[in-house]
């Protein structure tokens, strides 16, 4: 079993779901991402998604777009990504999630990247622009070595999402909102049809994890009851991060975490 296995069959066990919070690795600096790792592991998280910036991110909003400038100007590269990855590891066992797009790990070649990233510590892909028909080997390069978390949508059909199920490993991501991350446009009926769509086709053989546009404890909440079994919140840590001073940072985090795990833990 991978981390990510052990962690969902650990909450199962619990009673509980998961609660999955993305950073941008290198934002607002190397050594503050260290102090709200910290804050995100005293407030409970599950599972830490770690982006890597990238220069064209088109699934993200202006809130990830914005941190991923800031982490490219300050010079964050693969080398110094997965070093901070390390440290983190040192620290801690808790599942990470590489999060980033598919020509950083192609200019590389699948399978050198993926066997770099695995040891520094990274146990999962996020590839938003990586697509089922061009999967292939990239799904080969990281078998037995990292899972591969695909996307779906509120309007994928059935049989796309069916062949997604068998590639996807780890967690299914299932986008909450048409669009990009970050936009807040509360929470839509076709969201919940589509959580409890996807878990019939799923059957059981993968956990489902809702994102985009996930921001207070009141929609981890309402995902949660639809029958989620993760929820993924990135832009309001990011939001959260942009204007709390670096020395509550950590302090900040932990509290903004532990109201959203709250939500995560099943009466």
């Amino acid at each position: 079993m991978t981390r990510i296995n052990e962690k969902f069959a650990e909450l199962s066990a619990k009673n509980e779901k998961a609660l999955i919070t993305y950073i941008m690795v290198g934002y607002p600096n190397e050594s503050a991402t260290i102090s709200i790792v910290r804050g995100l592991i005293k407030g409970g998280a599950d599972i830490i998604e770690l982006g890597f910036p990238f220069s064209d991110p088109l699934a993200d909003g202006p809130v990830i777009q914005n941190a991923s400038t800031v982490s490219l100007n300050n010079g964050t590269k693969i080398t110094s990504f997965f070093k901070i990855v390390k440290k983190i590891r040192n620290e801690t066992d808790i599942p990470l999630v590489l999060m980033t797009y598919t020509n950083i790990l192609y200019h590389k070649g699948y399978a050198s990247f993926i066997a770099e990233a695995k040891k520094a510590g990274i146990d999962g892909f996020i590839l938003p622009d990586m697509s089922i028909e061009e999967s292939k080997e990239y799904i080969e390069s990281a078998k037995n070595m990292a899972d591969t978390i695909f996307l779906i949508s509120p309007n994928t059909t059935k049989s796309r999402i069916e062949k997604i199920v068998k590639i996807s490993s780890g967690f299914l991501y299932l986008v909450a909102v048409y669009g990009t991350t970050g936009i807040k446009t509360g929470i839509q009926n076709y969201t919940l049809k589509a959580i409890k769509e996807v878990k019939k086709i799923a059957k059981g053989k993968i956990p489902i994890g809702v994102g985009f546009g996930v921001s207070t404890p009141e929609d981890v909440k309402k995902y949660i009851t639809a029958g989620a079994d993760a929820v993924i919140v990135g832009s309001a840590f990011l939001k959260l991060i942009e204007k709390t001073p670096k020395n509550s940072l950590e302090k900040s985090i932990a509290s903004f975490t532990k109201s959203l795990k709250k939500q995560t833990i099943l009466k």
